[in-house]
């Protein structure tokens, strides 16, 4: 059966977009679109929106819990510009300081203070107990070398560290905490080009760039009723729990997109906002091999990220988070107390590459004593229930390079358009490159039809 969908009548002056993939990358796309007129379908395969921003339900207490902690920064201007549209800015809160601690229990803040920026951190890191001064002058000079390099130097990251005169402690002290929790890729895997760009973005060109926002709600509510409540006030169609099976072409176009019950549905344009592996599950072999557009991902690699949970009988944290240095879990993120009067812990391994083969058990166990070594309350403390996570294609690898197989949002089909963190948006595989690959993408459907607007919001 083939539908015209009577809610965006094709050919006619309101344009109609039918969004393949309801994670952030489709809902900002549909969130710019519905405030120029559009009139957009959005089309999920899940029974919720959010992608790879998801909730379970805690069996014990009927609780949503993320899969993992997500978690945005001051310098993610996009994120922040989609999450004021859509009316759910109020439940991110901001965490002006960071708490870094070591396997012998001593922490330090890390946070901005009046100076101006690159130097708001200077006294921050001259505290920073977990390094020597030594260090700090290795990692001072490590950053003014990231000032002079060209935005573009995509070399090899390891062997730019070395060159630049930082040593294994400053590595693995410094830069590793920061990347592999940012980019989710170990230090010898990652190019230069993105790693700068953390540094730049996050910790060197404004004094807010750094600021860490955690959602005060299960992912699950973030992308839940009140944003759909904002879709449907703004003409927004979501049909959740259907997916594609192929994007019908004909020519230079796509003439429609066959979904699993059946219906082959229609529009002016179309925007694949799917993980890349799924956008191939819906391209035949010839259109695959005719566009290096889209064999090129076939080189992409993907790197996993672990979350443990833990429920405890009695609080051992009294900070919101900690980022730990020297150690297993990379952070630990304070849920409070849950309805059934226990306490929740999740702990985030990101780059969970050396964790494969081992079994739930195992993980929980290395990471509870993890733990009880940094936490002596723990030892008296009863785990009531754990449960661990491993997303294993999380990201994409920010391999050196990288940008050469990441396309641009305008396919080489006339009028498919690409969105997803994984399309060349100039970010790494974050939200942020998620909400920006949506804006692209209605930025080009304006252009060719004649408009030009500018929707991507500018840097702090």
């Amino acid at each position: 059966m083939v539908k015209n969908l009577n809610f965006i009548p094709i050919g006619v002056a309101v344009k109609s977009v039918v969004i393949l993939g309801g994670g952030l990358a489709g809902l900002a796309a549909a969130a710019a679109l519905a405030v120029r007129g559009f009139r957009v379908c959005i089309f999920e395969s899940r029974n919720r929106l959010g992608g790879r921003a998801s909730s379970f339900t805690d069996p014990v207490t009927g609780q949503l819990i993320d899969a993992c902690q997500h978690v945005t920064m001051g310098c993610c201007t996009n994120f922040a510009h989609f999450c004021a549209t859509t009316g759910v800015a109020h439940l991110l809160a901001p965490q002006p300081t960071l708490w870094f601690m070591t396997p012998d229990r001593r922490v330090s803040p890390f946070s901005a203070d009046r100076l101006p920026a690159p130097f708001h951190f200077a006294r921050s890191l001259l505290r920073a107990h977990y390094l020597t001064l030594g260090d700090k002058i290795r990692i001072g000079w490590g950053m003014l070398a990231l000032l002079r390099t060209d935005a573009n130097d995509d070399q090899p990251l390891l062997l730019w560290l070395k060159r630049n005169r930082q040593n294994q402690r400053t590595i693995e002290r410094f830069w590793s905490v920061v990347l592999v929790s940012a980019l989710n890729e170990t230090i010898d895997r990652l190019g230069l080009k993105y790693a700068r760009k953390v540094f730049l973005d996050g910790f060197l060109r404004h004094r807010r760039g750094f600021e860490v926002f955690l959602p005060t709600v299960p992912l699950a509510r973030l992308y839940g009723e009140e944003m759909q409540s904002w879709f449907t006030e703004h003409g927004v169609t979501i049909e959740t729990g259907t997916a594609a099976t192929a994007l019908e072409i004909a020519g230079n176009e796509v003439r429609g997109v066959k979904m699993r019950d059946g219906r082959v549905v229609k529009a002016d344009w179309y925007i694949a906002a799917l993980p890349y592996q799924r956008l191939l599950g819906l391209l035949d072999e010839a259109t695959i091999n005719a566009h290096p557009c889209f064999s090129r991902l076939l080189n992409f690699e993907t790197s996993p990220i672990t979350s443990v949970h833990l429920w405890l009988d009695r609080a051992v944290l009294d900070r919101p988070h900690l980022v730990l240095v020297d150690c297993l879990g990379q952070w630990i993120f304070n849920r409070g107390q849950s309805a059934d009067g226990s306490y929740y812990l999740q702990v985030v391994i990101s780059a969970s590459h050396h964790l494969k083969g081992l079994e739930h058990q195992e993980i929980r166990e290395k990471i509870v004593r993890e733990l009880s070594q940094l936490f002596p309350a723990l030892t008296a403390a009863t785990v009531l229930r754990a449960k661990v996570v491993t997303e294993h294609a999380a990201t994409f690898s920010a391999l050196p390079g990288i940008d050469r197989w990441r396309p641009t949002q305008e396919a080489p089909l006339g009028n498919l358009l690409l969105a997803g963190d994984w399309t060349n948006t100039g970010w790494p595989a974050t939200m942020e490159g998620a909400v920006r690959s949506g804006y692209l993408t209605v930025e080009a459907i304006l252009r060719r039809s004649g408009s030009v607007e500018q929707i991507v919001q500018p840097n702090l």
